[in-house]
């Protein structure tokens, strides 16, 4: 696991507090654990301050909510340097995760990684319009739908240059992608459709039982990104 540092001083804004909304979030949610447990409640209250701060987590924010639940600030600091699922340095509003594991490798990744190169820059960069940021990561959980990556919340599968070009351009002009595979795929079904239990008594097929139940999936947040 590389070493993972703080921001640069200069990328650090002064200060740090919840807004109005959080504050009440985080204070009825600190109530869900026991009596002198309330410490339990830190990587739900940095994972908001992470998310009210554009996406990445500020040192002001790690001592912000050290203090709010009353715990030493290098045990939080600890905490936030541990888990990759923080973000220590300015993302884009549209931050991508690109699975690099052995799947999406033997299935594209590297094609994919080459593209968000050129559209983006090198990894951990902010875009130029502040729009775009991109890593690699381990195993995001869909390698059946291989090579896939994640922007924000949602996952975008079955990918080549192509369709993955098409997601950038769609969030570069403030269209809503959608998401899920990017193929003729029920969600981690069979490419071509299911092979085996084809029919489901009284003659329903599964075509026609997947025509009305299979509807669109609104993204989570890909059309609310985070704020400039």
């Amino acid at each position: 696991m590389a070493v993972r540092r703080l921001a640069a001083p200069a990328l650090q804004p002064k200060s740090f507090a919840f807004s109005a909304d959080n504050l009440a979030w985080a204070e009825k949610e600190i109530t869900k654990y026991p009596a002198g447990r309330q410490h339990s409640a830190v990587i739900a209250l940095l994972w908001r301050a992470q998310a009210q701060s554009g996406g990445w987590l500020p040192e002001a924010a790690i001592r912000y909510v050290a203090d709010f639940l009353s715990m030493a600030h290098i045990r939080v600091l600890e905490i936030a340097t541990f888990y990759t699922m923080f973000n220590l340095e300015p993302v884009g509003r549209f931050y991508v995760q690109v699975c690099g594991t052995t799947p999406c490798m033997l299935r594209g990744a590297e094609d994919l990684k080459a593209l968000c190169l050129k559209r983006i820059g090198e990894p951990g960069r902010v875009s130029a319009d502040g729009l775009f940021s991109w890593t690699e990561v381990e195993c995001l959980g869909a390698c059946v739908n291989a090579p896939m990556l994640q922007i924000n919340e949602d996952n975008y599968e079955d990918l080549n240059p192509e369709s993955l070009s098409r997601i950038f351009d769609d969030l570069a002009a403030g269209r809503i992608p959608k998401p899920g595979p990017q193929i003729d795929r029920q969600y981690s079904a069979p490419i071509g459709g299911p092979t085996t239990l084809t029919t489901l008594g009284k003659g329903t097929s599964v075509t026609q039982m997947r025509a009305t139940e299979d509807r669109e999936t609104p993204p989570r947040n890909a059309g609310d990104p985070r704020p400039a």
